[in-house]
């Protein structure tokens, strides 16, 4: 093979960091037809496809993760260079980008990210909110550094990442004080039909909940549905329904809100995942979130 075109790799690089060859056009201020050429001209002196097809993201192949793996570490080192030649301190702080999938508590997602902060290494935490398959997409091209969702990776959807269970939780069930006087005393079967705020329908904490609910025999009437369970307890705190959260955090939701306990359901539990790249676990924020989360938060 004959010597690597550095020009076109460094055009492969900013795609493939960037995810798509439009962002990475305005990046480059070249035309997204100029940047394609290029990569086809890197493919053929490599003799493999980089990128692949998915929906309309561009994921990267294999050889793409094998290059482009190499060629971070040379453009960061370039980067790093004329930092030191500037006269600034290279890697003075690291940056830890993170993908919270929208249906994790944003309670929970603080708690679980909070260590980071606590670091004797100084990280600057960048979060990214989104639904989980577009968080997936961009950890697939190194944008993000982990994923925090409340399911595992599908391998059906064919990205290279890794499961890291964090814990699972039991759930509590919230109300003002006014309401938890009424619904406390005979819970679970005063739930039959109190005022209840559910999560949205085809969430994995919906379904578990509904089958609970059929198997106590009770039909609460069911006044408002959220896909943003942060939206969810504001709502439960203006007395408007009955709501849950992950029990794991129920000191921080009594404290928050002013809310008080009616009850709780250990057999409805829900699972949280930090989803890397990495199948051991080498990020020093990823073994932070990891280590703290499962010692303290889901003991």
């Amino acid at each position: 093979m004959s010597q690597l075109n550095l020009k076109h790799l460094r055009y492969f690089w900013v795609v493939a960091a960037s995810g798509s060859i439009a962002r990475a056009s305005e990046q480059l201020h070249l035309t997204p037809q100029t940047i394609s050429g290029q990569l086809r001209e890197l493919e053929e002196q490599i003799g493999a496809k980089l990128f692949k097809k998915v929906g309309r993201n561009l994921v990267l192949s294999d050889t793409g993760r094998l290059v482009f793996s190499y060629a971070d570490e040379m453009f960061r080192i370039g980067n790093e260079l004329q930092d030191v030649l500037a006269g600034r301190t290279p890697g003075s702080m690291l940056t830890f980008n993170v993908g919270i999938a929208m249906v994790v508590p944003k309670l929970l997602a603080y708690r679980v990210l909070a260590p980071v902060l606590a670091m004797d290494e100084p990280v600057r935490l960048v979060c990214h909110e989104a639904p989980l398959v577009d968080l997936l997409a961009d950890l697939s091209v190194h944008k993000l550094d982990m994923v925090l969702a409340d399911s595992p990776l599908n391998p059906a959807l064919n990205i290279r990442a890794y499961n890291h269970v964090l814990g699972e939780s039991g759930l509590t069930f919230f109300a003002t004080r006014t309401q938890a006087r009424r619904y406390a005393a005979r819970f679970p079967r005063s739930l039959d039909g109190a005022p209840f705020l559910m999560p949205s329908v085809g969430s994995s904490l919906r379904r578990a909940l509904e089958l609970w609910l059929e198997a106590q025999s009770v039909r609460p009437a069911i006044v408002a549905e959220f896909e943003d369970r942060a939206l969810m307890k504001a709502f439960g705190e203006g007395a408007a329904g009955i709501f849950t959260s992950p029990t794991a955090v129920e000191d921080d939701v009594l404290t928050k809100y002013g809310v008080k306990v009616i009850g709780r359901a250990e057999e409805v539990t829900e699972s949280y995942y930090a989803i890397s790249a990495e199948r051991r676990i080498k990020h020093p924020a990823v073994s932070a979130i990891t280590a703290a989360a499962r010692k303290e938060l889901f003991r």
